[in-house]
């Protein structure tokens, strides 16, 4: 049995938020000490690297959960199924619903039974849980669907990758330009044509000097008197990490799937930095001697941001229903999803439309 994705939707939040939305942040360093820069300054250095001029956030009555259940309601339609037919709704998050002007996070009943209720499945065998992988978890989650379908324990799963980061960010801290909110979906069914769907895939987690590239700290600005924490990371550490074993990682999941490289229709990967995804992209191709084809790796991080979990089905959904200009698969098409995040973890898929 293969895995075969047969819906797709995405929620995109109505709430833009552009760079100059942070021209009166005060932005402090690690230690605590102003930047000597003007804000302007920093913004247009921020712009350079990462390539993100605005970012979306979702309106205060909003949660992360209820995204998640906006883009699953989208792939349900699109899949024409009834969902009490699911055997599983995953959903990739790491922050559970964190309420606006509320400091804790909200995970108990866990999303993936908000989505279900939502959708007011009555089937009590349709299994809902959350999974937390950082930003690859929606890949990851792909993957563990997959092993479902193809073990025979499921026939269809509801994959879904969502969350608000606006709700964990460090206002006095320069990365938090980075971060925006998002939720993408798809319903993935048991297939058998063993000419379409996952053809391989590879994960992996490397935690003995990198688990904490990524982590929950403290304001930046010290005068605070704030016990809330934030999502913080060590950039350069990440970005030379990615560069290092992501490339590696995507050409051992390529290799696995006995598919030529010249064959690699798009590459989905996460939107974690434009700079740093183009450098991974363009180390992935020089492993097989070759330079990186021009429109390869479809980029919405310009305008979305780095909505973790959602950057890779939301990418995917934009591409397959022709909205990203210049972009556009069709049946038979080969595609790699990719992604790198906080654990450290990685991931990769190779999938044929």
């Amino acid at each position: 049995m293969g895995t075969k994705i047969t819906g797709v939707g995405s929620y995109i939040p109505t709430g833009v938020a552009p760079n100059n939305q942070f021209e009166q942040n005060s932005f402090y360093t690690e230690d605590g000490s102003r930047f000597d820069n003007e804000n302007t300054v920093i913004i247009e250095k921020f712009k350079a690297i990462t390539g993100i001029s605005e970012r979306r956030y979702i309106k205060d009555h909003l949660n992360t959960s209820d995204i998640a259940f906006f883009a699953a309601e989208k792939a349900i339609a699109d899949a024409k199924i009834d969902p009490e037919t699911l055997d599983y709704i995953i959903v990739a998050n790491n922050y559970g619903d964190v309420k606006h002007n509320l400091q804790q996070s909200d995970s108990v009943p866990s999303l993936g039974s908000r989505v279900k209720h939502h959708l007011k499945i009555k089937n009590p065998y349709c299994v809902a849980y959350d999974l937390m992988f950082g930003c690859p978890g929606w890949v990851e989650a792909m993957i563990t669907a997959h092993a479902y379908l193809e073990s025979g324990m499921a026939k269809k799963c509801l994959v879904i990758g969502a969350e608000a980061l606006s709700r964990v960010i460090d206002q006095h801290d320069r990365d938090s330009m980075i971060y925006s909110d998002g939720a993408g979906a798809v319903i993935v069914e048991s297939s058998n044509d063993p000419d379409c769907g996952i053809l391989a895939h590879k994960s992996a987690t490397y935690a003995l000097d990198e688990a904490h590239f990524i982590y929950f700290g403290e304001s930046n600005n010290q005068e605070l008197n704030d016990a809330r924490r934030y999502i913080k990371m060590y950039g350069r550490k990440i970005y030379n990490f990615a560069l290092s074993n992501v490339p590696e990682a995507m050409k051992t999941c390529l290799d696995e799937s006995d598919v030529d490289i010249s064959e690699l229709k798009k590459i989905f990967i996460h939107q974690a930095n434009e700079k740093m995804d183009e450098a991974i992209i363009k180390r992935f191709f020089k492993l097989y001697g070759m330079e990186a084809p021009e429109g390869v790796m479809p980029m919405t991080i310009n305008k979305l941001g780095n909505s973790s979990v959602a950057t890779v089905p939301t990418l995917y959904d934009l591409v397959l229903k022709n909205k990203l200009e210049g972009h556009s698969i069709t049946k038979g098409d080969i595609v790699m999803f990719a992604s790198v995040g906080a654990g450290m973890n990685i991931n990769a898929i190779v999938y044929k439309l």
